[in-house]
Formats: structure tokens, sequence, C-alpha cells
């Protein structure tokens, strides 16, 4: 119908484009008929459409023939105008899995509305991603029915696109913001690539190494079936790249077509078509105009590259930039925060070294000080006043190392603080009290007050001991008149410790100062202008470390209140930190060097011990025939320590592990004294070595260090040292540390002598009953087997009797040869014999008296060693015992025999609890046992140490190969010819 009579058909008057494209159609060949013919709801429904602004769509008759208004024309795409009059099912074809079931429904009768329906839709040539909200109505015609369908619809893919794609920036954005390194953003994303398969088929991340001009993949996503899109390595010469060309992008993104022709065949998700395209875009580091990497992203294979396509590309592209900035200020900042740690490390490296240097000529001068004030010489004013006097000096220098230590500990946080519960009144009672007789001998008053004899509260009592000392020191130091005043008070749930001077006070504009490390009042009037300036703030966080505050009070010209408050109790400390009543106390030198210091500002020294006191120390014990191995690197420490000991004890002396070592196993010590640091090998690893060695297991020995704190001698004293003393040390109490280990020591021996004795004795007496139980049980057996009518039980009883004495006369029979080995007296008949015949009639034994288990030797030929076939036979019935013993569940046992070179190699493997690996190397020990040994298992831990000396004697060796739960082989070795 070309030619429409508009006059009689006014329902297609106007519709804009649509109407006029209707009206020039013939539709006399459509199913639809001639436009005259149409129905009048069918003419109704297209004027309704034709006239709307809201796209809208009429699907008419049994053929769905649909008519279209302007405003729904776009959505047709390039299928328009081919799209009008065309058959609705066939036209949308591609939708109708989303859609064809609702549009059914509507000629059925019942109307239907759908939101943002994602669908694919063929309008370019190609299956494309879009969005739509829409309904389908019915349209009632002429006879009632359902004539046709009416569709308006509007399209929301721009709106659902934007909002997702937002929404990935915002996901990728908070997925790699905390990333440590490129590695770890590209290892994010692929982890959570698909969350953004939608939009980024595939990713590739590439860094940039300026040095080779080329990009590394550090990151792939989206490419499990696309291997060859993944270029390891990309040379940046854009003629070099015939597959990424990465450098064309170094300004700009740049899109790359045809990706299977690059690439050949490969497959991405979501979608069945691989992707035709992708986007290769430069991101940056912040400040800086080259490119630091690339990315190639993908581009979905329904979707075209639009301009809203490209600006999420390159939004995602400032995101991987800000990722990768934030890397990079990462990076640096590590780079600076280890390099600040290597300077810290050098640093508390030189102050260890500074401890140490400092420390041992402090040791040389204090030591020979002290034992010059017990001379005769002494007498003489001159002498006396220059002896103290050098000695006062040594003190304060002593100190003012202590506290350089103690602050950089603290400072580098190495402080291993040990609270426990104390008595601080106490505690601080006696601290301030040894300070009574200086502050009183310069004119003042000491007070010393609490509101309760037994505080307690958690402290560590090294750090409060510095802590009231040097708040003490330091009133002195500035207090010329009047008195100063300790107090200690407990409060609801705190503990106030006042320090209270009449002294010169503080300025005003001085106070926030105070407790600034190295912050010194200028121009102060007190008893001396010298110090560090480190005092103060060594106690700021001594108390910080408990938890507490410190303030300052202060009025020039009539004195200072210093107030710490510590909080009762340890909840608020940390648990590994906190320990029972007694853990430590207090070392005395660290006073000493404080009241040194406060005696020299009145020209006076302080003396701690008379010297009759020395004598009747010095006289409590006295070995001239103690023997004292001095290991130390520093000729003065050797010569000093060998004049202060060699009057009681005989001295020798080791410069080094080697000469210690080499001497240890020449003589015997009753104790070694060595230093802790030594160039090659320090004094751990010297102790380890004297450890390992059965016959020096037990010596004493006792470390001097210049590492000083809580947490040096803990360190030592678990290496396994029997004392700690930390350079400079009082000569006194030297002495008397050695001669209280000595004393321990020879105590032990002597103790363990008589255990030997009295093992000895025992056993001969316990093998006279015994042979005789042995009698009368095999008397007892033969009996039982002459009655004629048994009674019931008996002949198990008495065999179960004959296995009992059978073992104690085992368990007799190896503390005999133990008493004996200790004698000396274990000698060994060696004569040729079969071994295979020997550990025949062993398994024969011990299989009758434990009928549970199945002993396997596996066949052999006869093989003759040169050997004591008694104490060979002890070692094999002892590891088979011992397998049965330990393998209760596990019946299996297997003993080979190997002949070998020279030698015989005989083993016991059994397949029961097995025994951990932190237990094997001390099994052939003495009296040792396993954990699971206690756990009911009987013996005296004897048999395998027997064994070990027994095969030793034989100039062979034993073994040990154990898994727990899987089993252990013993095995020895014997020489064929001895």
């Amino acid at each position: 119908m070309t030619n429409l009579d508009l006059t009689n058909e006014h329902f297609l008057s106007g519709g804009g484009e649509m109407g006029a494209l209707i009206r020039s159609m013939d539709w006399s060949s459509n199913p639809l008929g001639p436009v005259e013919n149409w129905p009048q709801s069918l003419k109704t429904s297209v004027s309704l459409c034709l006239s709307s602004t809201f796209p809208i769509l009429i699907a008419w008759g049994p053929e769905t023939i649909q008519i279209y208004n302007d405003a729904y024309r776009p959505i047709c795409g390039a299928m328009h105008p081919e799209s009008m009059g065309m058959n609705f099912r066939i036209c949308w074809e591609s939708a109708l899995e989303v859609v064809g079931d609702k549009f059914t429904r509507g000629q059925q009768g019942e109307g239907t509305y759908i939101k943002d329906q994602q669908m694919f839709l063929f309008r370019y040539g190609y299956l494309e991603e879009a969005f739509m909200t829409f309904s389908f109505a019915p349209i009632r015609d002429e006879t009632g029915g359902v004539g046709g369908i009416f569709h308006p619809i509007t399209e929301t893919t721009d709106k659902m696109l934007s909002a997702r794609r937002t929404q990935v920036l915002r996901d990728v954005a908070a997925l790699i913001s905390k990333a440590k390194s490129t590695e770890e953003i590209g290892r994010l994303i692929g982890k959570h690539h698909s969350d953004f398969e939608n939009d980024l088929p595939f990713l590739l991340f590439y860094s940039v190494d300026q040095s080779t001009d080329e990009a590394n993949l550090v990151g792939a996503a989206g490419t499990a079936t696309a291997a060859q899109l993944e270029i390891a390595t990309l040379a940046l010469a854009s003629h070099a790249n015939p597959t990424w060309p990465l450098s064309d992008a170094a300004i700009a993104p740049v899109i790359v077509e045809g990706l299977q022709e690059r690439f050949g065949d490969f497959h991405c998700q979501p979608y069945p078509e691989p992707p035709h395209s992708a986007v290769i875009l430069p991101v940056f580091l912040s400040g800086q105009e080259m490119p630091f990497g690339y990315i190639v992203a993908g581009v979905s294979s329904r979707r075209a590259l639009d301009k809203e396509y490209m600006g999420f590309y390159s939004l995602l592209a400032n995101t991987l930039s800000n990722a990768v900035s934030n890397v990079y200020a990462y990076e640096q900042e590590q780079k600076r925060a280890e390099a600040l740690a290597i300077i810290d490390r050098a640093k508390t490296a030189f102050f260890s070294n500074v401890s140490h240097e400092f420390r041992t000529p402090l040791t040389l001068m204090l030591g020979p000080l002290e034992d010059l004030q017990q001379h005769a010489m002494m007498d003489d004013p001159h002498i006396r006043e220059t002896v103290l006097a050098t000695k006062r000096n040594a003190m304060r220098l002593l100190k003012l190392v202590n506290n350089l230590l103690d602050f950089s500990r603290v400072e580098a946080e190495r402080v291993k603080a040990a609270f426990q519960p104390a008595n601080v009144t106490q505690l601080t009672t006696d601290l301030a009290s040894s300070f009574r007789s200086i502050i009183e001998k310069a004119g003042m008053k000491l007070q010393v007050k609490s509101s309760d004899l037994n505080i307690e509260a958690f402290v560590d009592v090294q750090m409060w001991e510095k802590i009231v000392l040097n708040l003490l020191s330091n009133a002195f130091k500035y207090t010329l008149e009047g008195e100063i005043s300790v107090s200690v008070v407990a409060t609801a749930g705190e503990l106030l410790l006042k320090v209270k001077d009449t002294g010169v006070g503080i300025p005003e504009n001085e106070l926030p100062h105070m407790f600034e490390r190295f912050h010194r009042v200028e121009n102060s009037a007190g008893r001396t202008h010298e110090g560090s300036g480190i005092g103060l703030s060594l106690v700021s966080e001594l108390v910080r470390l408990h938890g507490g505050t410190i303030e300052v009070k202060s009025v020039l010209g009539k004195g200072s209140t210093f107030v710490v408050r510590l909080p009762l109790g340890s909840a608020h400390l940390p648990s590994e930190m906190v320990h029972g009543a007694g853990y430590q106390a207090i070392q005395t030198g660290i006073k000493n060097s404080f009241l040194e210091e406060a005696s020299g500002l009145l020209g006076d020294s302080f003396e701690e011990l008379d010297r009759a006191d020395l004598e009747t120390e010095k006289a409590k014990l006295n070995h001239a025939d103690a023997k004292i191995l001095i290991v130390d690197d520093n000729a003065d420490m050797r010569g000093y320590l060998k004049r202060l000991l060699s009057p009681e004890f005989n001295i020798e002396t080791a410069v080094n592990r080697s000469d210690a070592l080499e001497k240890l196993n020449l003589s015997k010590f009753d104790l070694v004294i060595s230093d802790m640091m030594m160039p090659v090998m320090d004094g751990k690893e010297l102790l380890k070595q004297i450890r390992q060695k059965e016959e020096k297991h037990w010596m004493p020995l006792i470390f001097l260090s210049a590492r000083a704190g809580e947490e040096a001698r803990i360190d030592g004293l678990e290496a396994g040292a029997d004392d700690y003393l930390i350079k400079p040390f009082s000569g006194q109490e030297l002495l008397s540390k050695v001669r209280a280990q000595i004393k321990i020591n020879r105590t032990r021996i002597q103790n363990e002598l008589r255990m030997r004795d009295f093992i000895a004795v025992a056993t001969h007496e316990l093998k006279t009953p015994l042979t005789a139980l042995s009698g009368y049980v095999q008397v007892i057996s033969a009996m039982v087997g002459k009655i004629e009518t048994p009674v019931s039980g008996l002949s198990k009883a008495a065999d179960k009797a004959k296995q009992q004495v059978l073992k104690m006369t085992r368990l007799v029979d190896d503390l005999l040869d133990v008493s004996k080995l200790d004698e000396g007296l274990l000698p060994l008949n060696i004569a040729f014999f079969d071994i295979i015949d020997l550990i025949k009639e062993i398994i024969e034994d011990v299989q009758s008296t434990s009928p549970n288990h199945h002993l396997h030797l596996i066949d052999t030929e006869e093989i003759h060693v040169y050997a004591d076939r008694e104490k060979i036979g002890q070692v094999v019935t002892n590891l088979l015992t011992n397998a049965v013993k330990y393998s209760p569940g596990s019946p299996k046992i297997e003993i080979t025999v190997k002949k070998e070179t020279e030698h015989v190699l005989v083993s016991v493997r059994d397949y029961g609890m097995g025994i951990d690996h932190a237990d094997q190397k001390h099994v052939f020990k003495r009296f040792y046992r396993t954990e699971s040994a206690n756990k009911g298992f009987q013996g005296f831990g004897l048999g395998l140490y027997l064994c070990a000396e027994v095969i030793g004697r034989h100039k062979g060796e034993i073994s040990l190969d154990s898994k727990p739960g899987e089993g252990s082989r013993f095995a020895f070795s014997l020489p064929i010819n001895m």
C-alpha cells in the first residue's frame, strides 16, 4: 500500500518517521494484510504507539508482527528498517532465552514487568550485551481474545554498565590497595578475576626494567585457556613486538585489533567468542614521566569499544598507577626502615662492643683498687686518698656506662623486663637508707615514709632499683641543705613513689623538658655541673615499661618533687614478662656506683665492707687443692683473675676455646671461669662443647661478661652456666661465688661416690637372695611338672615367677656392671665365637619370656668375631628386651647380622612407639630415661648406657635411628679382629 488513503486511515496520520515508514510500506504481502483491513483494536493500538514519545512496540497476531514508534527505533540498531513488520520472535531470537517466557505469558493474557534485564541482542552484526526495562501487556481484540502485545521498553545499558564498571574499579582498588609488591598486585587480580571478567576477559600486567629496556610479566588473569597471550619478556622497541607493542602506548593507550590473527585460537571467559581486541595502557609512578609498566586489558567480545569503555580502561590504569605508587612508596619506606634498622643494629653492636671495651679495663681498675684497700699501705693518708679517689672516679665511669647501655637497650626495645610481686615498701626503704649516712654527713636529713609496711606491687627489681637510685642521686646533687624525703603510698589501684627535696628547684620553663634525653638545666646551682643528661630520661623509660607515669613539680629556690605512679596488680603487664616472687634479686654493684659518686661530691669515699669482714669471708673456705681454669682473651684480665684466686686455688689459664679444650682434655678441673665474648668462639659455644663431654658434664662454669642487663644474665644462665657476673665485678663477690660452686660440686661428687658405693654393695648383697630365689623357682617348676593332678594356675604362676626373677637378675647385673665400670674392674674375656649362635640362644631366652612378640632373625651364615661372648650377649639381650618393652602393640621384631670388610653389623628393629629426636642423643647416657620411659615403663636407665660402654671397649660403635610412632633401630658394629 504505497498510496494510502489518509482520509480513511486517520490512525496513521502523523506518527513521525515511523508513521511515514508504515504508510509507505506494502502491507498486502504481510501477514497483517492491507491497512484498511486491520481490526479497529490494532488501529487504535498503533495510533497510541505512534503518538507516544516513549519507546513502544506492538506485536500483533499469531505471527507476532511488530510495529514500533520513533522512540523505539534506536533499540533496533542496524536491523532497522527491515525490523518494521518483522516477526517479533524472529527479529529478537537472541533475546528469547530471557524474554520468551514473559512474551508467551503476555499472549496468554498475563501482563509482566521486567527491570534492568541483561540480554544479548544481535542488532549490530554480533551478539551485544544490553540491559532493558520493559513490560509485556496483552491487547484485547474485537473478539475479546488477545490480539497482540503492547510492549513499552527503555534501554538501561549505559546505566548498568557504568554502575558495574564503577564497582569493578572500586573493588580492584580495594583489593590491591594493601599490596606490598607488584607481584602481589598481579596475584590478587588473578585470584579474584572471576569477579571482573564481564568487562575484563583477560588482563596482563608488565613492569619495565629500565636497565635492560625490557618489560617483564608480573601478573596475568583470565589466561588459563589462552597461554599464548602471556609473553614473559618483551623488548620495548616497537619493531621487536609483533605481539604486544607496549612502547607504542608509552604516552597514550593503544588499541590492538585482530588478536586471533596475532596469537591463534584461544578462549577466555565468560563468553564462547574470544576477545577480538585489547587495549594497552601505560602505568605510571607518581611524579615520573616514563611508564613504570603496562597493562594489557582484553575487550569484551560482546561490547563495542566505545568512549565509555575506553574511559573505564583509563580509570583502571589510574587505579593500577595508584597501587604501584603505593607499593613503590612502601618499598622505599621499607628500605628506609631497613637502613634505620641497620643503623640501629650497628648502634646496638657499637654500644655492646663499647660495653665490653669499657667494662674490661674498668674491672682491671676496680679489682686491684679493691685489693689495695685491704693492703697495709692504705694506712698512709696520701696513698689512701689517691686510691679512694681513683676508685671513686672509676665507679662514676661505671655508672655512666651503665646508664648509656640501659638507655640504648630501652631505645632499641631490647629490654626483657621480669616483673614479680615484691614488697615495694621494704625494697625502697633499703635503697633509700643506703644514702642515709652520706646525706647526714652533708648536714641534711633523710626521711623515708610509707602508708603501709607491706605494699606489694609487680616490679622489675633491677629497674626499680635504678628508678629509686637515680631519683635519690638527682635529689642529692641539687639539694645543699634541708632534707630529702622518700614516700611510698598505695591508693585505690595505684602505687605512688614520691622523692621530695628542699633543693635549688627547677625553672618553670624547664619543667616540660626534664625527661628528654640529654637535657640539662644550664647554670643550675648544685653540687656539680657535670652529668650526661640521661638519668631522668632513663627513669622515665623504665617507669613507662612498668605501665606507669612520672611527673615533676618544682618551685625555683624551694625544691622539687618527683612522683612515680604505677598500676597495682599485673593485668597491665605483658603476661610473658610476669613471674613469681623471688625471681630475681638486687645487684648491689649498681647501688655502690651511685653511693661512690654521691660520696665523691663530699670529698670522701664509700666503703661497703671493712677489712675484717673480708678476712672472715676468705677464711670460710680454703681449698688449696682445688683447680680452676680461667679462659679469657685479655691478658690483663687473665693476670688479674689469677692474682685474685691463686692464694686459695690452683690456677691455669687459656687464651681461647681451643686452648681451653686442650687443657680440659689433659687435666681435671673443679671449675671453669670463662669470658662470655671472645673471638672465633664465644663462651656459650665453649660451654656447649664442655657439656657434650660425659666426664665434664657436671663441671661448674661461671661466665664473666661485659654485657649488662637482665636479658644478658638470663641468656648466660639458659646457656647452662652455673653463675654469671657482669664486669666490672667485686673481687670478693667473685671469690664468694667460686667458693660456693666448688663446694656444691664437691658435695655432689661425694654424694655420687656414696651412691656408687651403695650400688656396689647393694648389688653384691642382692645376688645371694636372687640366686636362692632362682633355685627355688626351678625346684617349684620341677615339682609342678611331677604333680599328677595339676593345681589350676600353679604352673602359670611358676612361669611368671621365673620371668620376674630373670628380670630382677638382669637389673642387678646391670647395676653391678656399672659399679665395676666406675671402678675400672670390668675385664673383657676375649675369644673367637660364632655371633649367630649367640644371637639364636638369646632370641630363644627372650622369646620364652615374651610369648606375644615374634623375634625374627634374618637368615645368614655363621660369622665369627673376636670379642667377649658374655658381654656381647648382654648387649644383645638388653637391645632385644628393650625392643620388646617399648613395642607392646607391635609384635614384630627383626634382628639382622651383616658381615662387612672389617666389621660385623648387628641391628635390632622394632615397630613400637619410637623415640623423640631430642631424646636420641641422650639415650646412651647413664640413668637417662626418655619421657615415654617415665610413663609406666620400669628400669634404671642403665641398659643402653652399658651397651654403649661394652661396645666402646670393644672398639666398636653403637647407633640409633628412630621416628616417633614408627619404631626404632639400634645397631652396633664389632671389629672382626680386635
